[in-house]
């Protein structure tokens, strides 16, 4: 599905991993042990990344703005960034002394374990008059961590006029700080936990009722919106799991995509269900955009 319009319509912000993804693993490996996998791959990843790699597979034109892994791992993400037909020049390399941005991610029984290395700053906060913004009518931001470490990101965001959503991905101070944090998820448009995490924040204080809308990623269980008083959810479809690695950021792109074009929220749902079970279905975050024919 080609893109036609060459002005970027999605940002999206937030951390870039380089990933090393090890599957077919028996078990995890535990202290003074050691576990052979049948396969490793090397991705461009992180939330921001493969957010905006299922946007533009899904024919959105889409930026990503964020820090580059050090060398010799940003030319990974360069490639694969081009190679998805993204704008890359709000992106930023590494600093001379900045150790490489990794993540190890372990696929075992339908679900991944994941260590991951942070350097530096998730984001540079873009100018909004650059070219490359104008256009813009939506901005993603690819964990709740970034969000909170920039959060002047939403104020530049409501200055522009841009619709924004927010995914979570795995904090363990963050999600113990539910009740804390409910005011931030307010101010954003749509904020995408997976059952896990929701559960967490939950625990901590945040209810269904601390944003406008909560869109609640359930694996294979499906996926559920909470809007107000409202509770819709909708199935998944029964599928091989080969890798689940971002998995929830192809629902993103699949969710956000039908929920920018005013689709009913059973609908959106059900494309968030949709590209997710593609995702689960190859190795790596965006590698379902190519097995599946979705990038020129």
């Amino acid at each position: 599905m080609p893109n036609t319009d060459t002005s970027p319509q999605i940002l999206c912000v937030g951390r870039i991993y380089c990933d090393l993804v090890f599957s077919g693993v028996s078990r995890m490996p535990s202290l003074g042990s050691e576990v052979f996998a049948e396969n490793v791959t090397l991705h461009a990843g992180g939330g921001a990344f493969n957010t905006a790699s299922a946007f533009s597979a899904l024919g959105r034109r889409t930026a990503l703005c964020g820090v580059l892994p050090a060398a010799p791992f940003q030319d990974q993400i360069l490639q694969e960034g081009r190679s998805m037909d993204l704008d890359l020049s709000l992106c930023v390399p590494a600093g001379v002394d900045a150790s490489p941005q990794i993540t190890v991610a372990i696929a075992l029984q339908g679900d991944r374990s994941f260590l991951s290395q942070k350097s530096g700053d998730a984001f540079p906060c873009p100018d909004l008059s650059a070219p490359v913004c104008r256009s813009v009518k939506h901005l993603h931001i690819g964990e709740l961590n970034s969000l909170c470490e920039t959060p002047e990101i939403l104020d530049l965001a409501r200055q522009a006029g841009w619709t924004v959503s927010l995914d979570c991905s795995w904090d363990d101070a963050l999600l113990r700080q539910g009740r804390k944090i409910s005011e931030l998820i307010r101010t954003v448009d749509v904020f995408l936990p997976n059952q896990q995490e929701f559960e967490a924040l939950e625990a901590s204080g945040l209810t269904p009722e601390s944003g406008p809308l909560i869109v609640v990623k359930q694996g294979a269980a499906g996926a559920a919106a909470y809007q107000g008083q409202r509770r819709v959810h909708v199935a998944a479809q029964e599928v091989e799991v080969v890798d689940a690695t971002g998995a929830g950021d192809a629902f993103n792109g699949g969710f956000l995509s039908a929920w920018l074009a005013n689709e009913k929220l059973a609908s959106c749902l059900e494309n968030g269900n949709r590209y997710g079970a593609l995702a689960v279905q190859s190795s790596g975050g965006a590698g379902w955009t190519r097995e599946n024919g979705f990038v020129p």
